[in-house]
């Protein structure tokens, strides 16, 4: 699951981020408005958690063009604007849900889990599955052929993403911005080296190989035919 932070304040966009990715959540932290509504708009999210009091463009303008483009994605406001007008207004432009700040943490987490399951979010599947290789979401748990595989919470996400995205070559710079949260540079080799991890854990010890490069382009995680 994907979750959006947009939030300017440091310490409280660090904590969320920090409290959530333990959580099991792939986090986006923006920490100004123009950022966030650039994510909003042209990225894929399970909830967006906003402040309304943002530099450069307010949450109330980034909920508005979301809106605007169609996209159903549920949106938590987090804000300190307390005012029962302040809530109204929220909720009428199309927010799920308004947490007033200061907030205690399992209250954010309950609610963006109640988000969710209220079927505003695609279903997305718990256990994912390719050949002999299971992955459980919820429990943080992978096995192949019955053997458990310890994954790092980096290599979990990455194994995530290329399990849902079965048979897609996924290039670097996609890989990086959703499970680094960063821009892919082009002289680092941070990516290649995950999947070379990645690989010796779920790979290597196999005859039917996973992950494939894809040359000049990326990765992608499949069972390729013989014939390939």
């Amino acid at each position: 699951m994907r979750l959006l932070i947009v939030e300017d304040e440091i310490k409280t966009g660090d904590y969320l981020k920090q409290g959530l990715t333990e959580a099991g959540f792939q986090v986006c932290l923006a920490r100004n408005g123009l950022d966030g509504h650039h994510l909003a708009m042209t990225e894929l999210f399970d909830v967006i958690i906003l402040d309304i009091m943002l530099p450069d463009v307010s949450g109330w303008r980034i909920l508005e063009s979301v809106r605007e483009a169609k996209n159903d994605t549920p949106v938590l406001f987090l804000s300190a604007r307390d005012s029962v007008d302040d809530r109204v207004k929220g909720l009428e432009l199309g927010a799920d849900d308004y947490l007033i700040k200061p907030f205690a943490f399992s209250e954010v987490l309950a609610r963006v889990r109640t988000l969710i399951r209220r079927g505003g979010v695609q279903k997305v599947a718990d256990i994912l599955t390719i050949a002999d290789l299971e992955m459980d979401i919820p429990k943080r748990k992978i096995q192949r052929a019955g053997k458990r595989i310890l994954l790092s919470n980096k290599e979990f996400s990455l194994l995530e993403l290329l399990l849902r995205r079965e048979g897609e070559v996924l290039s670097r710079s996609l890989i990086a911005s959703q499970v680094w949260d960063m821009n892919f540079e082009s002289d680092t080799n941070v990516i290649d080296v995950a999947i070379r991890r990645l690989r010796g854990k779920v790979d290597d010890d196999y005859s039917i190989k996973l992950i494939h490069t894809v040359r000049g382009m990326g990765y992608k995680l499949e069972v390729e035919n013989a014939q390939n």
